[in-house]
């Protein structure tokens, strides 16, 4: 080889490698793996949200402090446009501030219980016997009426719990992975009401008027059973009296304004209850008090948190990514869901550390109101990419500008396990993509995808509106058994190596979207119409 050509050789040697399009970067893969599995912060995140700030109740003043406090580690983290975004106005802000249960004969005993989210207080120390109000219809509510002043009402039946043979943890196994591959594409949504038999029927209404009646006659508390065991609490918001023929969308809410007044409503763990109900039914008097001090606010917004890593040339289009940061009372939310924002905050971290350039620019979206119906993910996305509108049968998909510069967005809320997948939601064109981006973590477990729908959380905005939005496929470990929405839920509970995977795959998905030619393939639509363009509309 002569040393003109070898010059040549070794000058083209010298050429920074760039991938073409739709090839992966391999530089960035690394980059990105090795500050994720590395040099992860994840778990300190986590430990702040939920050790130092705790619960994140939506319209508490915990979840105003501890998005305050997101928002400064997002600008710490070096992301632009860190912020709060009201979606509001929300309603009644509450917290609890002490509660104590004690049965005081005919043995004293304290009892493990907990008042549901925007339940009044007490006011001071109150005590009465116990009385078992368990009606199947209206003729045997009656035999109760004028019994029910001045006492605790418990609502249900003895419980069965029984022992745990098999574990409470578990991944998701091959077979399982095997289905979710296997799936058949997703139908139409069929929308209509589901049917109940008429002793469903007569049950709610019973229960709807055994409710009205412990308000009517002064009972001091209503008690039900948690589905929990072992101590463990399971529960959400105070409940407040609604015909069953009202539409949901048309009952009051507890932390609505106006609210009507309720009584304090606590759920007990099963053994406490079951204890209460056998001695009942063996006649004997159970006697109890209670002390619960809760404090309400005046109503507010609920709020989204917002930061954004500035993309290149194409800077004007968007990738997002996000998960929801409110949480319940009972525990601090460290699987639901402190892990998933953790593992956004901490994926937003690995892109910043790396000192990567994406195209587009990537934004983090954590999201209130959650718990109360998608109500803060559902408000950005109406405010910053259009509604549908129209009957359920026939509706009409309005599109806003900034619907167009989105490419994606991915959400994490399915407790602490690691990533497995990616529910693709019936949206077949993204397979290939999204399979060599999990080819580098196959041996972490993640390869499945599935063309199945999964909903219940803060993906559905997006993807209703037909915007490719996605919810990965993760392990359970214990998130449904002993976790979600209990109050067992603490940091604790959560494995380091999956946050670590999770967080490092959610950065590989942002970084390669944020960086294609072409924004993600979209699913077809129909009743399109275009807010920049109003007269285009098609079928």
């Amino acid at each position: 080889m002569n040393l003109q050509l070898l010059s040549l050789f070794v000058a083209i040697l010298s050429i920074p490698v760039v991938a073409r399009a739709g090839e992966p970067d391999t530089t960035a893969v690394d980059l990105i793996m090795e500050e994720g599995m590395e040099r992860s912060q994840v778990m300190d995140i986590l430990s702040w949200m939920t050790d130092v700030h705790g619960p994140r109740l939506t319209g508490s003043p915990g979840y105003k402090e501890a998005a305050g406090w997101a928002v400064d580690k997002l600008t710490e983290m070096g992301l632009s446009n860190s912020h709060l975004e009201g979606w509001g106005p929300f309603g009644r802000g509450w917290q609890l501030e002490r509660h104590t249960a004690h049965v005081i004969t005919p043995q004293p005993f304290p009892l493990v219980s907990l008042p549901k989210a925007w339940s009044p207080g007490t006011d001071g120390k109150i005590e009465g016997d116990v009385i078992l109000v368990d009606v199947p219809n209206d003729s045997v509510l009656q035999t109760f009426k004028g019994r029910l002043g001045g006492k605790f009402v418990m609502l249900d039946p003895e419980r069965a719990v029984s022992p745990h043979f098999s574990g409470d943890a578990a991944r998701r196994s091959e077979e399982e992975l095997l289905r979710l591959a296997n799936a058949q594409p997703p139908e139409d949504r069929q929308w209509r009401r589901r049917e109940r038999t008429e002793e469903q029927q007569q049950k709610r209404l019973a229960d709807y008027r055994r409710l009205l009646m412990a308000e009517e006659e002064g009972a001091l508390a209503l008690l039900d059973v948690s589905r929990g065991d072992r101590g463990n609490i399971f529960l959400q918001q105070a409940g407040v009296p609604s015909h069953p023929d009202t539409p949901r969308s048309a009952r009051t809410r507890a932390w609505q304004e106006d609210a009507p007044d309720i009584l304090p409503q606590v759920s007990l763990t099963a053994e406490h209850y079951n204890r209460i109900v056998r001695m009942l039914e063996k006649g004997q008097r159970v006697r109890m008090e209670m002390e619960t001090e809760v404090r309400f606010f005046e109503v507010d917004s609920g709020y989204n948190i917002i930061a954004e890593l500035p993309g290149s040339d194409l800077a004007d289009q968007v990738v997002m990514i996000g998960a929801h940061f409110d949480s319940w009372h009972g525990a601090t939310g460290a699987t639901d869901n402190g892990a998933g924002s953790a593992i956004c905050m901490e994926a937003m971290r690995i892109l910043k550390a790396t000192g990567l350039q994406p195209r587009r620019t990537i934004r983090i979206g954590l999201w209130g109101g959650e718990e109360q119906g998608l109500l803060g993910s559902e408000a950005y996305v109406k405010r910053h990419f259009g509604e549908q509108t129209g009957p359920d049968s026939n509706k009409v998909t309005k599109y806003k500008i900034e619907a167009e510069r989105l490419s994606a967005y991915y959400n994490l809320d399915n407790g602490a396990g690691k990533i497995r997948g990616v529910y693709m939601q019936g949206n077949e064109a993204v397979r290939p993509y999204f399979r060599e981006w999990l080819k580098p973590f196959e041996s972490l477990g993640a390869s499945t995808l599935s063309i199945a729908n999964t909903g219940s959380t803060d993906h559905v905005a997006f993807d209703e509106l037909g915007l490719p939005g996605f919810q990965f496929i993760q392990d359970g470990l214990e998130y449904f058994s002993t976790t979600h929405h209990s109050t067992m839920d603490f940091y604790d509970r959560v494995v380091e190596d999956d946050l670590k995977q999770a967080a490092t795959i959610l950065a590989r998905f942002a970084y390669e979207t944020a960086m294609m030619d072409e924004r993600l393939p979209r699913k077809p639509m129909k009743n399109v119409m275009l807010e920049w363009a109003p007269e285009v509309f098609s079928k």
